[in-house]
Formats: C-alpha cells, structure tokens, sequence
C-alpha cells in the first residue's frame, strides 16, 4: 500500500517540476505565514486538529466532509494549529480544501501530504500553507536537507516526520527544529502510542518543537503523550469520527 502511495505521489510531485518560479511568484502574494511552531509552544499541550475524509488503514471516515466547517470547529473549540490533506488518491484531500480553510480561519496551517520535490513547497505556501509535512523515511539526508533549505527560503515550517530512532537522529542531525513522531508504522499500519514514548528521548529536548501524531483517541491518550514530553499532539481520526468534534477536542484540551 505504501509503495503505491509513493508511486502515486512521485507522478503528481514530478508534474510540479519546472513550474517552481510559477510558485514562487504566486507565494509572494500570499498572505504571510502564521507562525506554526509558536503557536504549538504555548503552555500545556496544544493540538493540531486534521481535516481527513479519509485513509488508507480504515478507508472513508467522513466522505462528505465539509473542510471549511470542520475547521471552524475545530478553531472554535481551542485548536493551536490545522493540518489539511492534500493528498487526493488515498485521502480524498486536495489544495482546494487548503486555499478555502485558509480564508475560514485565523490559526496556522500544516499541509499535509507526501511531498517529495521543493516545488511542492512553494506550491504549499502559494496555497496559504504555514507549514508542511517532511517524511524523512522517503528522502535521503541530501534530499532532506534540499526540502528544509526550500522551506526556509519559502517561509515555510517544516513539521519533520519520523517513526524510528534513526530517522530521529537523522532529523536532529539535518536541523529539524519541528519534528513530528508518528506512531503509525508507515509498512504494517500498526499504531501504538509507545513509539512516540520510546523516542521521546531522541526529540523532546532544547531548540525542538516535539508532535506526536496518530493513535491519539482519548484525553488519557494526550495525557500520556504530555507526560512522555510532547509539546503537541496531532489528531485526526478521533475527531473527524466524533459525533461531536468541538466536544471531543475540548475534552483532549481540558484533559491534557
């Protein structure tokens, strides 16, 4: 499955290739970014609420989900931060949805997605993106640090995605300053919360925003990442499935 989500993802990141001045150009007029980081580094743990219709481990969530109106929820109800799929084949996301929650809210943006060349990045801060997503599994330390340098360029945050001790220390070592720990293991889809514990030694120190992400569901399951020393927590599923969203947010607010 995750051979064909990169495979599917490389042919629209290749069809980006040559058109970064076109980017370039349409993120000059962007509104400025939102600061990402800051807005996760306030006290007590903040979230970074996700608009998901859909995944590739459960299927679809919520098909007809209206990606403006969830966000407002979600801002409403005490979110720090948005991420947004952009991903269209296996989670029904597009920029589209990015562009109109950035004219609904005022919190910062995550694009969320599996970008693979630096136009992706300008292309997300011309959509009104203030961070994106980088997975150190699908890059090389060259790549990676190609990616970081564009996101600085762009003024773009770069929430760096990792699942095991080494990509940690390859995204410490690279200059993550933003580093994201996703407890869902990209090969088997497996989630447990202790992988985002087990690296906690590696991420949560000085200079180093600190996200986990995936397998979050309850308040004790944010206590737990609070408690391992994540400074915020990313969840998608949990809200996106709830019969009351701003609800369940602000209980993981409240409990956490």
């Amino acid at each position: 499955m995750l051979d064909q989500i990169l495979s599917d993802a490389k042919v629209r990141s290749d069809a980006t290739v040559g058109h970064g001045a076109e980017f370039v150009e349409l993120a000059a007029s962007a509104e400025p970014a939102r600061g990402f980081a800051s807005a996760l580094s306030g006290p007590g743990l903040s979230i970074i609420a996700e608009v998901k219709r859909r995944s590739p481990s459960r299927g679809v969530l919520a098909a007809g989900l209206d990606a403006v109106a969830q966000a407002r929820t979600y801002e409403a109800a005490g979110a720090a931060a948005i991420s947004v799929l952009t991903e269209p084949l296996h989670f029904d996301g597009s920029l589209d949805d990015l562009v109109a929650v950035r004219e609904a809210v005022s919190i910062p943006l995550l694009r969320k997605d599996f970008l693979l060349e630096p136009e992706q990045i300008w292309e997300a801060r011309a959509a009104g993106a203030d961070a994106a997503l980088l997975i150190v599994a699908v890059m090389d330390d060259r790549h990676l640090g190609r990616m970081l340098a564009t996101a600085r360029e762009a003024g773009v945050e770069a929430l760096v995605e990792v699942h095991n001790v080494g990509e940690a220390e390859r995204a410490v070592a690279g200059g993550a300053t933003l580093i994201g720990v996703n407890n869902r293991d990209l090969a088997t889809f497996e989630t447990t919360l202790a992988t985002a514990e087990t690296l906690a030694s590696s991420v949560c120190q000085a200079g180093i925003v600190a996200v986990a992400e995936s397998g979050i569901h309850e308040a004790h399951d944010a206590r737990r990442m609070a408690s391992a020393g994540y400074q915020a927590i990313l969840v998608g599923e949990a809200l996106v499935i709830a019969d009351d969203p701003a609800a369940a947010l602000s209980r993981m607010v409240a409990g956490a």
